[in-house]
């Protein structure tokens, strides 16, 4: 048996209840944002679920009731970490970005997010690879990316499919809009809306593993098919990505988000 919660966690919190695993997101004094340091711990416990055959379900939720606040751009902006992103969205499979969502589609355990306070953009596309989100009914959601001038590239091309309308996706991804639950709920970006998420998450899981693992894991196989995407999508995110950081408009977006006044240059690509 492959105990999960044993390791020693920096930037996540473990425990098992029950052949349920709760995994909380936890840098409470950077609201849960996404540094490095967590996609890569992140990936390291999916893992290590993969592996575990007594673990039957995944919850994960943020600290401190927020559940992530998006990447950190104080740890993505640092010239140690420049060289690497850039390699990231360079070599032709999966990027850390990609995978740290991606890789709870894969896992044979149904995976559940409790989603409170803020759910913005790295928090939003991470959600989105989960199997089921339950919202508290005052968090806040935003496909943030639009904001920095940059484009989503963490898997959104693929964790998207089926669940949100694609005119409504674009919508929220051009416009950087920050939006209450009620309009999640609409939009397709959440499954349910409950005052104690944690506790209808807990429940959700409860009647799923009343059922027989395999029979399970078969249901997530079969759904998940139904809305298998091109893997090109992928290449286009990252390609994009670098365009756009390459490009003349990207720091304008970051001046821009501080000081209104700024004008944009006319639109570099095509």
């Amino acid at each position: 048996m492959n105990n999960v919660a044993s390791y020693q966690y920096q930037t996540l919190q473990v425990s098992v209840q029950h052949g349920i695993l709760i995994l909380s997101l936890n840098r409470p004094d950077k609201k849960n944002a996404m540094s490095f340091a967590m996609m890569r711990e992140l990936i390291l416990v999916a893992k290590r679920v993969a592996a575990d055959k007594y673990i039957r379900a995944v919850i994960v939720d943020g600290s401190e009731h927020t559940f992530c606040s998006g990447i950190d751009l104080q740890d993505l902006n640092a010239p140690k970490n420049q060289a690497f992103a850039i390699w990231e969205l360079i070599k032709p499979w999966q990027s850390l970005f990609q995978k740290v969502c991606l890789i709870w589609q894969d896992l044979p355990v149904p995976v559940i997010g409790v989603l409170e306070g803020h759910c913005l953009g790295a928090g939003l596309q991470l959600a989105l690879a989960f199997d089921s989100r339950i919202s508290h009914p005052d968090c806040k959601f935003a496909i943030m990316e639009a904001k920095w001038g940059l484009v989503p590239d963490m898997g959104l091309s693929q964790s998207a499919v089926g669940i949100v309308r694609l005119d409504v996706l674009k919508e929220l991804a051009m416009s950087a809009r920050v939006i209450d639950s009620s309009t999640a709920l609409k939009a397709g970006l959440i499954s349910h809306c409950h005052k104690d998420p944690m506790a209808a998450a807990l429940a959700l899981s409860e009647e799923i593993i009343a059922r027989s693992p395999d029979a399970v894991l078969a249901s997530k196989r079969v759904v998940n098919q139904l809305y298998s995407p091109n893997p090109i999508s992928l290449y286009q995110e990252k390609l994009w990505q670098l365009k756009l950081m390459l490009g003349r408009n990207q720091k304008l977006a970051v001046k821009k988000a501080k000081e209104a006044s700024v004008k944009f240059k006319p639109r570099q690509f095509r």
